[in-house]
């Protein structure tokens, strides 16, 4: 049983797309039927690009609005209001980077569909042009042998023929027999300008493909780093990272509302003539092809006959008749006539080649193969082709709205990063708990030595003249000598543990006392104090918490 006729179906979107309102440039109606090379057609086409121009237009003024809204209005810098307004800003970009990743995903997919289309069609038209140059080259093969091969040996035959009247007419029957099939065939139509023209679309459309799927591919690309940018720019709270992100993101805008536009006009083109694609073929190849034998390789249609069936019909009846007479000449001719032998079995091996040839020629004249690419590459620009466009148009407007958002953004993150350098310019650059001041020092090491707040060496020195210092200790020398080289080498600095602590460090005072008021040896009466045994004539009063160690608050002199 033969099989199912596989009939096209437009896809809703298709029907959904063709609706859209066909409008000139003076805004009058247009007829939607595709017609490519018609001015009105064009100009609906570029009104829909206009459309997406004026919503670039608008998309710039309402950012506009708002950055001036933003940089003109006065808010509150209070320090309750930072860490809310740092975290509308993070959770803001992070809406906006997922909105993009999602669209440049999007992106991917319908660009890899309409590639697939495009190149189904492609693969559709070299079958059909594979197709039409078998049906050229059979039909001028077999014209040529008819025409030049069969008369040559004709005209070889009746000259060794000439005495017998009967073989003479023998050879005239193949003559007019060959001159019916010449004329059989010369209504199969010449199909070189159709090759021809499908073979230049092809070339078009596979160079514009290719240049298409490799600008929306630089687009997703440069999608995705200025999201990185972003990313980076806020998560290092960098200017620099900012402002390059927001003049990328202004173009990128640019590009998504440009790609748009010319999804639309594409989308929209390919609809019309997805919606009637036997009409505009009917209508391009009037005056090459005859109507009957377009409609038969449209419809295919099972209850039509071919229209070359008639032709194809004679053809096998006159090769027949031909190859009967030649059999007959060389049983009963050639036993008489031996050097008409080679020229006969030339003229049956032509005959045999000719319907060889026949054969071929049915099959590729048959309506199911050119039918079923014309099928194919339907279901290649109307398919997968208009579903990726669709998909194309999706992320053009989602990538829009993401760089929209993060251009919002661009103010409140400068603001953010500008708090965070005010935080560190208020504090003093002598700080040892300034993070910055930590930062400095390690990249710039110090020229001499550094002073801890818990030395009492410069102390000492400034009270050499009345009480000379003495190096008695009872504390162990390697609470001393420990972590020596963060205070510049020098063993009288003790080490200090309150930095790592993050609590301030002790007040150190120093007074001189009178011999006569010289108080006894004793134990500490408070826990802030010391014992002042073995001093030289000076007390040493620290004012610190009671949670400082005894080894930091007994110095002996």
């Amino acid at each position: 049983m033969p099989a199912a006729r596989v009939e096209y179906i437009a896809p809703w979107w298709v029907v959904w797309l063709h609706s859209v309102p066909h409008l000139g440039l003076r805004l009058q109606p247009v007829d939607s039927t595709f017609r490519p090379r018609d001015e009105s057609y064009q100009e609906s086409l570029l009104f829909l690009g206009l459309v997406a121009a004026v919503g670039l237009g608008l998309n710039l003024v309402l950012l506009a609005a708002y950055l001036v809204c933003v940089c003109c209005c006065r808010q509150d810098d209070a320090v309750q209001t930072k860490r809310p307004r740092s975290c509308c800003v993070t959770w803001t970009a992070v809406v906006a980077a997922l909105i993009c990743c999602a669209a440049v995903g999007v992106g991917f997919y319908g660009n890899s569909e309409a590639n697939d289309g495009v190149y189904q069609l492609l693969y559709a038209l070299d079958n059909a042009n594979h197709t039409f140059s078998g049906i050229d080259v059979l039909v001028s093969g077999t014209t040529q042998k008819m025409k030049v091969d069969l008369e040559q040996h004709l005209a070889r035959l009746g000259e060794i023929f000439a005495t017998r009247g009967d073989y003479l007419q023998t050879l005239k029957f193949l003559q007019q027999t060959a001159g019916s099939i010449i004329a059989q065939i010369a209504g199969v139509p010449v199909w070189t300008e159709v090759t021809e023209e499908l073979t230049e679309l092809a070339n078009q459309t596979s160079s514009v493909e290719y240049y298409r799927w490799l600008s929306y591919l630089l687009l997703f690309v440069l999608d995705l780093v200025l999201c990185l940018l972003a990313c980076l720019g806020l998560a290092k709270r960098s200017r620099c990272l900012l402002a390059s992100m927001l003049c990328c993101g202004v173009l990128a805008l640019l590009f998504s509302w440009t790609s748009l536009a010319a999804d639309a006009a594409a989308a929209v083109g390919t609809s019309d003539f997805c919606a009637a694609p036997d009409t505009f073929i009917l209508n391009i190849t009037e005056g090459q092809v005859r109507p009957e034998v377009t409609q038969y390789y449209l419809y295919c249609s099972q209850s039509a006959s071919s229209p070359f069936q008639q032709a194809l019909t004679v053809f096998q009846r006159s090769l027949t008749a031909m190859q009967i007479q030649v059999a007959g000449l060389l049983q009963f001719a050639v036993p008489r006539f031996p050097t008409a032998e080679k020229d006969l079995l030339g003229i049956q091996l032509l005959l045999n080649s000719s319907e060889s040839g026949l054969h071929q020629l049915t099959a590729l004249l048959d309506c199911r193969g050119l039918h079923k690419d014309y099928l194919d590459a339907l279901a290649g620009i109307c398919y997968d082709g208009l579903e990726g466009l669709l998909y194309l148009g999706l992320f053009s407007l989602l990538a829009a709205l993401a760089f929209s958002i993060m251009i919002c953004l661009g103010p409140g993150a400068w603001k953010h990063c500008a708090t965070r350098d005010r935080d560190y310019d208020d504090i003093d650059d002598d700080d040892p708990f300034n993070p910055q001041a930590r930062r400095i020092a390690t990249h710039n090491p110090p020229r001499g030595q550094l002073r801890s707040f818990c030395s009492y060496s410069s102390g000492l020195g400034s009270q050499g003249s009345l009480h000379p210092a003495q190096t008695i200790s009872n504390a162990p020398v390697s609470e001393y000598m420990n972590q020596a080289a963060l205070f510049g080498g020098n063993p009288r600095y003790e080490n200090v543990p309150l930095i790592g602590r993050g609590s301030p460090p002790p007040t150190v005072s120093w007074a001189p006392l009178h011999p006569r008021t010289r108080p006894a040896c004793g134990p500490p009466t408070c826990p802030w104090q010391m014992s002042t045994c073995g001093t030289t004539g000076m007390s040493f009063q620290a004012n610190t918490l009671s949670g400082v160690p005894a080894s930091l608050l007994r110095f002996g002199f």
